[in-house]
């Protein structure tokens, strides 16, 4: 086969015979062989059984390499966390870890205490939580138990983001070198980029939800093959429950890798029409067995998520509005050994949300691809996908290095159901994929080219390759230390203020911007409430509301997380004295905690004084015993 011949094979969607358990993007190259050649007839039988023994040895003893190595990238990445998993956090923002270590707590009373999964009211007392509708992870959190409970929610974290960055570079890997490309140098390149890319080394800082994308390519191949499958019940059965668990890890990456599906099976059939006519029958089988399984299994969470309590549609305007500047696609991402989080500013809604940032050299590399090989209709097919996500992540305002251009066509999807509920910079992550696909399509064209343009090509190839991922090589996550979790919390002295459906409030208020208290409910697996909190709730606490960070607004919250920011002790009157109690009543609090090392410990104390009185020293902590203030029947 030429070179020619190679880049214009027209292919179809699924080029695997019928049956078949393995699904190709194009047909393998005849150079590259999964087993060795047969022996002759009249060689002996032992001596090629051995060498075929020692064959498939090889290749195994190549996936453990290529294992390890991953396994090595993500300890790499996450080692300055993993040096001190509790007193550690990345370092660009400290808030949803905490939140997951929560979650990661409550999955324990899921286990042990058989709590109801999908709500709480362990925080934000007394309204609670909707949990389907802010990811709790239990399909992560669950497995974890053993871990919370013998080392803590902390370790817990760092582990799943250790394991997702380097599971989902050995998933793409397993099904790139097995089902897609089959030729295990491209797939180690393209899950390379799969697993750490400028995008998952962002969202590692505190979206391990998000980088657990283990599941995905093992839903991208089963699509694939129910097009050409002749069992597709069984085949419909096994995706729905891949579905089913990935909804329990993240549904947004979920609906991101349905939505991917759909183009690209769209861009495929747009090209070659006439494999429609084979293909719809299993497909859409299979798929309306996926449906009804998937949809019979999650039907119950889902109507608690969408009309359930504390369930809010769609997200606030802010958060909408989340979109990348053009110029984030060839800036280098800041967790990667090119980058400058300082050239990164304004070009991504914030340091979590990278979503881009392939860089100059991989931007140019990816278009050299798409030329080389433009014949090949499954090139054509992820370049259109990449680029049309590439697009809806700018959101609704399209800009170039901060200046606003035009209106993007987000502007038109934004408000549909479900899609209100989406941040349009993590299409991106839609992009990096089809990236890394066209990257092991380049490798695999390129090794199985013959004559004089073999060595030209490869040399060519892996220069390239040098050239686009080392401004983008993954460097370690940036750390910052947290305050560590009180003794008066650790050694349980709390216990002796607070009983069942009671509340301990901090100060400040547990918010958005203070989850400290969050991490001392989870280091004793949520043994008591609290206030406020960092999560995802309907505005002003209404159902059906659109959702906004926090629950309903309070006074003496706003009014604490000021004097914690500015230093200043404000005079405060018997109007605002009568609203704390209030409030406190309302959050049926126990006691008031203030760390001594609190910032502005001092004029927190002294303003939470003149609402309820001294306060009393106990261990490292100042505390209010506010039980008869708010007693009820009293």
């Amino acid at each position: 086969m030429t070179p020619a011949e190679t880049r214009g094979a027209s292919t179809p969607v699924a080029a695997a015979p019928t049956g078949s358990r393995s699904v190709t993007l194009d047909p393998p190259p005849p150079v590259t062989r999964t087993e060795p050649p047969a022996a002759p007839a009249t060689e002996d039988a032992a001596p090629a059984a051995r060498r075929r023994w020692r064959w498939r040895w090889t290749r195994r003893r190549i996936d453990l390499v290529v294992y390890a190595a991953f396994l090595l990238a993500a300890i790499w990445v996450t080692s300055g966390i993993w040096a001190d998993p509790a007193g550690r956090v990345a370092a660009l923002y400290s808030s949803d870890p905490a939140q997951v270590q929560f979650f990661l707590a409550h999955s324990v009373r899921v286990v042990l205490h058989g709590e109801f999964p999908f709500f709480t009211e362990q925080f934000n007392y007394p309204d609670g939580v909707n949990l389907m509708a802010n990811t709790a992870i239990l399909a992560l959190g669950i497995p974890m138990v053993p871990v919370t409970l013998l080392f803590g929610p902390a370790v817990s974290f760092v582990t799943l983001v250790t394991l997702g960055l380097c599971g989902t570079a050995a998933a793409w890997y397993r099904v790139l070198s097995r089902h897609l490309v089959r030729h295990r140098p491209a797939a180690a390149v393209g899950a390379w980029f799969c697993g750490f890319s400028p995008a998952m080394l962002s969202h590692a800082n505190w979206h391990p939800n998000i980088i657990s994308q283990f599941l995905l390519p093992f839903i991208v191949w089963r699509v694939l093959v129910l097009t050409r499958s002749v069992r597709p019940v069984r085949d419909g059965a096994l995706l729905a429950l891949l579905v089913v668990v990935q909804a329990f890890i993240n549904e947004e990456i979920l609906l991101f890798t349905a939505l991917a599906l759909g183009v690209f099976l769209i861009a495929v059939l747009v090209q070659q029409r006439d494999r429609w006519a084979t293909a719809w029958r299993p497909l859409g089988a299979g798929l309306a067995v996926c449906a009804v399984l998937a949809g019979a299994l999650l039907a119950y969470p889902l109507w608690v998520q969408f009309a359930g309590p504390m369930a809010y549609h769609g997200l606030s305007d802010a958060v909408r509005d989340y979109g990348n500047d053009i110029a984030a696609f060839v800036a280098p991402g800041s967790p990667t050994f090119g980058g400058n989080e300082r050239a990164n500013v304004n070009l991504a809604p914030n340091y979590s949300e990278e979503n881009a940032f392939f860089g100059w050299s991989l931007s140019l590399l990816a278009v050299g691809i798409v030329v080389w090989l433009r014949r090949d209709v499954m090139v054509r097919a992820l370049a259109a996908t990449g680029l049309f996500f590439a697009v809806l992540s700018l959101g609704e305002r399209i800009s170039w290095w901060d200046r606003e251009l035009v209106t993007g066509p987000w502007e038109l999807l934004v408000r549909l159901p479900l899609l209100d509920a989406v941040v349009p910079t993590r299409f991106g992550l839609i992009t990096s994929v089809t990236v890394a696909i066209l990257l092991a399509y380049a490798v695999r064209s390129a090794w199985v080219l013959r004559g004089v343009q073999r060595r030209t090509a490869r040399t060519l190839t892996a220069a390239g390759l040098v050239f686009a991922l080392l401004p983008i090589a993954p460097m370690p996550l940036r750390v910052t230390t947290r305050p560590p979790v009180p003794e008066f919390i650790t050694a349980d002295r709390w216990r002796q203020y607070v009983g069942p459906d009671q509340t301990l409030v901090s100060v400040p208020v547990p918010a958005m911007g203070n989850t400290d208290p969050m991490r001392w409910a989870a280091s004793t697996d949520l043994a008591f409430k609290i206030p406020g909190g960092y999560f995802l709730a309907p505005r002003n606490g209404v159902t059906g509301d659109p959702g906004r960070f926090g629950g309903r607004r309070s006074g003496i919250g706003e009014l604490l997380a000021d004097v914690a920011s500015t230093g200043r002790t404000p005079k405060l009157d018997d109007r605002q004295r009568r609203r704390f109690l209030d409030e406190l009543r309302h959050w049926n609090a126990a006691v008031v905690v203030l760390p001594l090392d609190e910032q502005n410990a001092e004029p927190l104390r002294r303003t939470v004084e003149q609402l309820v009185g001294p306060a009393r020293q106990e261990l490292d902590v100042w505390v209010w015993d506010v039980r008869k203030l708010t007693d009820r029947s009293a």
